[in-house]
Formats: C-alpha cells, structure tokens, sequence
C-alpha cells in the first residue's frame, strides 16, 4: 500500500515540476523533480526491504515468480527512471532546460509515466 502511494506521488511531483518549468519558476521544477528523485529512490528501497522479508521465492511456483519477475521488472525500469531523472535535476541546475527549449526533460517525464502505468 506505501508503495502504491509512493507511486501515485511521484506522478504529481514530476508533473508539478513539469508545470513549474513551463511556468518559468526554476525553484519550484527543481523541487518537484527533487522530490520525485527522492521518491524513485525510497520506492526501490522499499522494493528491496520486500524481496527481503518475502517469506517466499522466485521458486516458489507460479506466483513466487510472477512477483518477482513482474516486480523485479518494474523495479528495474524504475531505477532507470530515476537515473533519467537525476541526469534530468543536474542539467536543471546547469541551465540547460528552459520554457521553450525542454525535449529531453519532458521525454524522461513521459517514461517516468510510462513506468507509473506500468
């Protein structure tokens, strides 16, 4: 269930970054996408304090395996995610991003979100 909630706030932090940026407030994109690496990384954490504490494994039939797979999966394209994103919150503060000029920037959002959905 934290997981969920995580996932679900990580989805505003980025779009509200996402917003400030179009919006020309810098500290408020740096924030949002701040708090959204944060998340990325408490998410994963989360994910392995779960894989440890599972009282069952990936050989456990059916079900050890699809969990594992399915998130163990998903974990790994959040982990990309986040990297996006970190690369994403250096080049902010470099600059490198502006109103009108952000490809790159809304393009690590849209996996981000492609992640979420999944």
């Amino acid at each position: 269930m934290l997981n969920t909630a995580i996932l679900l706030s990580r989805g505003v932090t980025v779009t509200l970054s996402h917003h400030a940026l179009l919006g020309n407030n810098y500290s408020l994109a740096f924030l949002g996408l701040l708090f959204t690496v944060i998340l990325g990384v408490y998410f994963t954490a989360l994910q392995g304090f779960e894989y440890f504490d599972a009282r069952f494994t990936i050989r456990d039939g059916v079900y050890g395996r699809t969990f594992f797979v399915a998130t163990g999966f998903h974990g790994l394209h959040v982990i990309i995610g986040t990297v996006f994103l970190t690369v994403c919150m250096y080049r902010m503060v470099a600059m490198h991003f502006s109103q009108m000029d952000h490809l790159g920037y809304e393009f690590r959002i849209w996996y981000w979100h492609f992640v979420d959905v999944v």
